[in-house]
């Protein structure tokens, strides 16, 4: 079940496409987090959502805001997607234990053995404000997450 509005947002410890710890918790207080689940690096869809999110990084990485990209991927893996795809904010690894986080959000597929597509804007006290969950086929629309930040 996909974690609710209104809910305090699971904390995670996750290293990153460099092999940096990066908590959910180091943002409390300071940041709102726009957290982006995808299925897989490499993915058409997965690319071309990530690519999008690239091109807009300002509007989702910047004083208040922090953007965090989360996949069942291995950070070695991550680390070479971000290179070839000029990603410059931090994807994160899910990888072992598999899928923990992405189960913590409800966003796991235990079939495809993956994330679906779960994005989740929560706020400086933690707390989940909006968030679209979509099957692994269909992409998000990057300005409803403009209105979910502009919203808080």
């Amino acid at each position: 079940m996909t974690i609710e509005v209104g809910s305090q947002a699971p904390d995670f410890q996750l290293k990153d496409n460099h092999g940096r710890t990066v908590r959910l918790s180091d943002f409390r207080g300071e940041k709102n987090v726009v957290l982006v689940f995808y299925p897989f690096a490499f993915t058409g869809v997965c690319t071309g959502e990530l690519c999008a999110l690239r091109d807009e990084l300002p509007r989702f990485e910047n004083g208040g805001t922090q953007l965090l990209a989360v996949s069942n991927d291995s950070i070695h893996t991550l680390r070479v997607f971000a290179e070839q795809e000029g990603l410059e904010y931090p994807l994160l690894s899910d990888f072992w234990p598999h899928g923990e986080t992405s189960r913590a959000y409800g966003v796991f597929d235990e079939d495809k053995g993956c994330a679906v597509r779960g994005t989740f804007v929560i706020d400086k006290a933690g707390v989940v404000r909006w968030s679209v969950v979509n099957g692994l086929p269909d992409a998000r629309d990057l300005n409803d997450y403009v209105k979910a930040l502009e919203a808080l």
